[in-house]
C-alpha cells in the first residue's frame, strides 16, 4: 500500500514529483480520493498556512506547496467528479478593473484550490460586469477581489455594486484583499470578509461558506 504520510510531507515540503507519484499509486490501489484530500492534502496546506503566519514559510514555500497540491488534485479531480463529489465552494477570483498585478491573486487562487475549492480565475484588470457574469454562469458562492494599487481600490466598490445590479449579491459572499486594502475599507464598501494575506483568505473563505 502507498505510504500516505509521504503525501502529507510532499505537499508540506512543496515536492511536486513525490506528491504526484504517491497520489497516482494510492489511486491505482483504490484509495478513496476524498480521504487523500481531507486527511492528508488539506491538513498539509493548513500547516503550510500556519508556518506562513509564523514566518517560518514565505511566498516561495507557499507557491511550491500549492503547486504540489495542484499536481495531485489534477489526478484526483476526475475521480471526485465521477462520484459527484462537491467542492468546498465555488470561487470567482480576479484583480479588479485597472489593476494588472496578479501575483497575490494567483497565490490566493492556488491556496483556495489546495483547500478544496473550485476556482474560476478571471485574471487581472477584470471589469465589474465580468465578475457578475461569471457568478451567474458558474453558480459561484464566493467572489474574491484583489487590488494592489490605491487608485484601483474604488473598483472593488464598483464591482460589488455590479453584483447588486445583476441580482446576485444576496447569494454570494465577497472577500477582498491586497496590499492597500484594510478591514475598515472592506466594511465601508460592504464586503463580507477581508484577507490580509493568502493563508488568512482561505480560512475566511471556509468560514463564509459554512455560514
Amino acid at each position: 500500500m502507498a505510504d500516505l504520510k509521504r503525501l502529507y510531507d510532499a505537499v508540506l515540503n512543496g515536492d511536486l514529483k513525490t506528491s504526484v507519484a504517491v497520489t497516482k499509486e494510492a489511486l491505482e490501489q483504490g484509495t478513496d480520493p476524498i480521504q487523500l484530500v481531507n486527511q492528508y492534502m488539506v491538513p498539509a496546506m493548513d500547516e503550510v498556512g500556519r508556518r506562513y503566519e509564523c514566518e517560518e514559510y514565505f511566498v516561495p514555500e507557499l507557491l511550491l506547496s500549492a503547486r504540489a497540491m495542484k499536481g495531485s488534485l489534477e489526478l484526483i479531480r476526475p475521480h471526485l467528479a465521477a462520484r459527484g463529489a462537491q467542492p468546498a465552494g465555488r470561487v470567482v477570483i480576479g484583480t479588479v478593473k485597472g489593476d494588472l498585478h496578479d501575483i497575490g491573486k494567483n497565490l490566493v487562487a492556488s491556496l483556495l484550490e489546495g483547500g478544496g475549492f473550485e476556482v474560476i480565475d478571471l485574471g487581472a484588470d477584470v471589469a465589474p460586469e465580468k465578475f457578475a457574469e461569471a457568478v451567474k454562469e458558474r453558480q459561484a458562492n464566493i467572489v474574491c477581489l484583489s487590488a494592489l494599487l490605491t487608485v484601483t481600490m474604488p473598483a472593488m466598490r464598483t464591482t460589488i455594486e455590479a453584483l447588486k445590479s445583476a441580482g446576485v449579491r444576496d447569494r454570494i459572499k465577497v472577500l477582498v484583499g491586497g496590499a492597500p486594502v484594510t478591514q475598515k475599507y472592506a466594511e465601508e464598501i460592504g464586503a463580507d470578509g477581508y484577507g490580509e494575506n493568502a493563508s488568512v483568505a482561505v480560512g475566511i473563505a471556509r468560514r463564509l461558506v459554512s455560514q
